[in-house]
């Protein structure tokens, strides 16, 4: 390529969209543009510069003073700045697709806040039966912190805690305080409601009488489990796990009774919360689990085909999770098999989120169904969280998790 004299500098856009300016040495164009020499624009004209076609007197048609080459580089820094500044707020986020086809922009249909197992309680730091540590008084400042973050977000339309706020050690004199205590920091998230559903340590807490108002699960009889549509294209199910439960009924309920009839036939030790001597999934019949009742069932039923009729995507939360591949086996539901049976004769639900598992979990069910269990924050150390939430979109939900609570990307499967 000829040298040629020039006095000022040219602005050069690559078909890729990206900027360069040419610089001269000594009043020369120098062979530093021949490496673009394929496929350039030259601003301030359309010509494609093609040595074999153009001569370098052609560049001159991009010919930009100094002066107006900083003011485009100054406007160019404000708006890269101003970008940062809001991503880095969390009013805008964009998921960059790549394909044959280009790139492609997502936006989440919305997002929700979630945490699990707070089980907060005035008390000294403990063990669990297998001797991992619990920060009964720190639990509740993971709990602060994730509000404070959720609410910096300024996108979640609500919050779901997956069960247990107040652990079951906390002194019963001080039952009712400290459950309002957690409820209360609960409603410092400003972005909408709180969904709650129950588990064991609430209902060692409290029973269901004066628990559910503090929840504000306002149904009938008792009954912890409802629905709720954020938008039109989805639908939330939140089962009541602890329906047929040795806890949190009166003692001569008919679901206590029940429950009772069912530890007695499952689980043959003295202690009814001990897993001794039950094998693989049998080993969820203890007295810390429960199960979902006939009434419930059909209720289920009815909301899975309800939600097919409006050609809606169900994500179901339970207090305790509904897949061996996703957890321990002494956590399950104790009719999680019936539960998935009835799920599965639906195509609407594509994931199952629970806790009480408090190492987290996560499995793909044979019907494409995604399984994740949620990380405690009772069992995080000073200094560290266990909290997150989930941005959805038409064909996923994608968990962010922070410190002990994994990020998971759940791509659904394709309608069979």
């Amino acid at each position: 390529m000829s040298h040629k004299a020039v006095n000022n500098s040219y602005v050069i856009v690559t078909r890729d969209g990206r900027f360069y300016r040419v610089f001269f040495r000594n009043g020369l164009l120098t062979d530093e543009l021949d490496h673009m020499k394929t496929d350039i624009q030259v601003r301030g004209g359309w010509n494609y510069f093609d040595k074999k076609m153009l001569g370098a007197d052609n560049l001159y048609t991009g010919e930009v003073s100094n002066s107006t080459f900083c003011l485009f580089l100054f406007v160019i820094c404000i708006l890269y700045l101003l970008i940062l500044s809001i991503v880095a707020e969390g009013y805008v986020e964009i998921d960059a697709m790549f394909s044959s086809n280009g790139l492609a922009t997502t936006q989440p249909l919305f997002s929700f806040g979630l945490i699990s197992d707070v089980q907060y309680a005035d008390i000294p730091d403990g063990r669990s039966f297998l001797g991992v540590p619990r920060y009964y008084r720190h639990s509740i400042l993971v709990l602060q912190r994730a509000v404070k973050e959720w609410n910096t977000h300024q996108k979640h339309m609500f919050v779901i805690n997956f069960g247990d706020i107040v652990d079951g050690f906390c002194p019963k004199d001080q039952s009712l305080g400290t459950v309002q205590k957690v409820v209360d920091e609960f409603e410092m998230f400003r972005g909408g409601p709180v969904y709650h559903m129950i588990g064991n340590h609430c209902l060692y807490t409290l029973p269901r009488s004066k628990l559910l108002p503090l929840l504000k699960i306002q149904t009938l009889d008792g009954r912890a489990y409802y629905d709720f549509s954020p938008v039109p294209e989805y639908r939330f199910v939140i089962l009541d796990a602890y329906d047929i439960s040795a806890i949190g009924w009166p003692q001569d309920h008919p679901k206590t009774l029940e429950a009772m009839k069912i530890l007695r036939d499952k689980n043959p030790n003295e202690n009814k919360n001990s897993p001794d001597n039950l094998e693989g999934p049998e080993r969820r019949f203890v007295m810390f689990n429960g199960a979902l009742g006939k009434e419930q069932m059909e209720w289920l039923d009815g909301v899975l085909l309800d939600a097919t009729k409006l050609k809606q995507k169900v994500i179901v939360c339970c207090h305790l999770p509904l897949d061996p591949g996703a957890a321990n086996m002494d956590t399950l539901l104790w009719n999680y098999d019936e539960v998935m049976n009835l799920i599965h004769r639906y195509n609407c639900v594509k994931a199952c989120l629970a806790g009480h598992d408090h190492i987290g979990g996560y499995s793909i069910d044979s019907h494409g169904i995604h399984h994740r269990v949620f990380e405690a924050a009772l069992e995080c150390p000073p200094g560290t969280n266990a909290f997150g939430y989930i941005d959805v979109y038409d064909d996923r939900i994608s968990l962010i998790g922070t410190d002990r609570m994994e990020s998971t990307d759940m791509h659904f499967s394709p309608p069979s």
